[in-house]
């Protein structure tokens, strides 16, 4: 399909970006990756009038370390997470996020920040940046701002992100010591989780999880940290009814969705069975 007509502009600089967001702010989206925006424009489910594609402004593609932390660029694409010896090192729960993603071609094209801003409740990014406690930068015309991934995403495609805001940058401590895992149930046509789970679990010498952490997607209207189950995993050594127990709890609290893919029972039933997967694998790590 064609999308509907639509003014195209390709910023050099950030600054020239968000000035060209707060001029049309009311009627522009943001082309990154382009590969969750471009299906809605041929099927004419989004029809902004101004585009702005990011895609050329230096500085948002770069993986770095400071501190403590590392800072992975809004236009890093899931590829290169994927293939960074840095990630796979220090924050190894993003490269076996982003094996899972889509296909070759989506994951060459499609961008983190991207499918961050894009807040899609299937996406798999979002329950990833939640279990590692990540902060999102933003860019407006009031500089930045930092938001912490528990405050970012408020429902389905919702984020507090403004109308002439961008996100450039996602920063994740780093968890090289923490055995993680991230894995999903998913149809084959589409690759979004239909339940997608993130585990993160820190083990001391004597077997014990002292802390952990569980983040779903797929579920809800957004994803979501599945706190009643970290609570029955933190402090315990884990072993397979203790893991039982806790993903029992998965949804506790949780409006499940029903769609094409199941029922809200059975789509409980399958969030139980990969949080156990999920914190098993994350064990054997």
């Amino acid at each position: 399909m064609i999308p509907a007509p639509f003014e195209y502009y390709a910023p050099r600089s950030l600054n020239e970006a968000v000035s060209y967001l707060v001029a049309h702010r009311d009627d522009v989206k943001i082309l990154s990756g382009g590969q969750s925006l471009m299906p809605l424009l041929k099927m004419r489910l989004s029809k902004p009038a101004f585009i702005v594609d990011i895609g050329r402004i230096p500085g948002l593609d770069t993986i770095t370390e400071e501190d403590d932390q590392v800072v992975v660029g809004a236009l890093v694409t899931h590829a290169q997470i994927e293939d960074s010896g840095l990630l796979k090192q220090k924050c190894p729960l993003l490269p076996q996020t982003a094996t899972t993603i889509a296909d070759v071609q989506v994951r060459n094209c499609g961008t983190l920040g991207g499918s961050v801003a894009h807040a899609d409740p299937a996406g798999d990014w979002p329950a990833a940046i939640l279990a590692l406690d990540a902060e999102i930068q933003v860019t407006g015309p009031n500089g930045e701002r930092w938001v912490k991934a528990d405050d970012f995403f408020l429902g389905l495609l919702m984020s507090v992100l403004e109308p002439d805001e961008i996100v450039t940058a996602i920063k994740f401590p780093v968890t090289e010591g923490d055995r993680t895992a991230y894995l999903k149930a998913a149809p084959r046509s589409s690759g979004f989780a239909v339940v997608g789970v993130a585990a993160r679990l820190a083990i001391d010498n004597a077997g014990t999880c002292v802390r952990s952490a569980v983040a779903i997607t797929g579920v809800g209207d957004k994803a979501y940290r599945a706190t009643r189950v970290e609570q029955m995993l933190s402090g315990k050594k884990l072993d397979q009814g203790i893991i039982q127990d806790a993903a029992a709890e998965a949804t506790r609290n949780i409006d499940v969705i029903e769609d094409i893919n199941g029922s809200s029972e059975y789509r409980s039933q399958l969030t139980r069975v990969y949080v156990e997967r999920a914190v098993q694998a994350a064990l054997l790590s």
